[in-house]
């Protein structure tokens, strides 16, 4: 499974050199930037937009606000196990690091010696994309943006070809949207009882909003029972 990419007139490896010859031409400082950016940038981004979103959603506290929550618990749980099962998908296919076997790539990160398919970055960012916009289109939206681009960056850097990447998306994609039925089923009930916990409650649907909410309903049975003692 080594020969993937042995032929140099394979579109895989001329795109490779279209992307990575960027790196090129681009200033040093420009460069570590992206190193930056494609090796823990963008992953944190996107956890940032996972966390952003559940401060949203239990600052709202929307009636569907435990389902939503439940979501964003399995973005990340879906990522780790894409990872997980990306593991004997590497050992099988064995294809080794683009720099090894092409020469003049510009390669910006050092010392990867493991396999290059499928790419664990494109799969983690991903599955967390992909888990996040099954929670809330708007952020899901933003972080499928940035996983986008940081399979780009993965190529650029020299570390990747581009079916590294794509083969890292559908994997991310197929695990977060096969699995998520299951995961929803099992942590939905979950997290329905954090949020009916006075003490961790808060990790749902925030304090002040929770209140008012168990408060409008001893007022309405109020004034339901006034009006049928009036009635009466």
């Amino acid at each position: 499974m080594a020969g993937l990419a042995d032929s140099g007139s394979n579109p895989d490896v001329d795109l490779l050199y279209d992307i990575n010859g960027l790196a090129k031409d681009a200033p040093g400082w420009f460069d570590r930037v992206m190193e930056y950016v494609g090796e823990y940038g963008l992953l944190l981004a996107i956890v940032l937009l996972v966390v952003g979103c559940w401060w949203s959603v239990r600052r709202r506290g929307d009636e569907d606000a435990a389902s939503t929550v439940a979501a964003l618990v399995w973005a990340p749980l879906a990522a780790g196990i894409a990872v997980l099962v990306n593991v004997p998908i590497r050992g099988f296919v064995e294809r080794p690091r683009p720099f090894l076997d092409h020469q003049g790539l510009e390669v910006l990160v050092q010392g990867k010696t493991d396999y290059s398919f499928v790419s664990d970055h494109a799969t983690i960012v991903m599955a967390m994309a992909v888990g996040l916009f099954v929670a809330h289109r708007r952020f899901g939206l933003v972080a499928l943006v940035l996983a986008l681009f940081g399979g780009f960056i993965r190529v650029y850097m020299g570390v990747h070809y581009p079916t590294d990447v794509v083969g890292g998306f559908a994997l991310g994609t197929a695990v977060a949207l096969l699995l998520s039925p299951l995961a929803m089923a099992l942590l939905t009930p979950v997290v329905k009882a954090v949020e009916r916990s006075p003490r961790v409650g808060w990790l749902v649907r925030a304090r002040g909003r929770a209140e008012r909410d168990d408060a409008v309903i001893p007022e309405a049975r109020s004034e339901r029972t006034s009006e049928r003692d009036l009635a009466a």
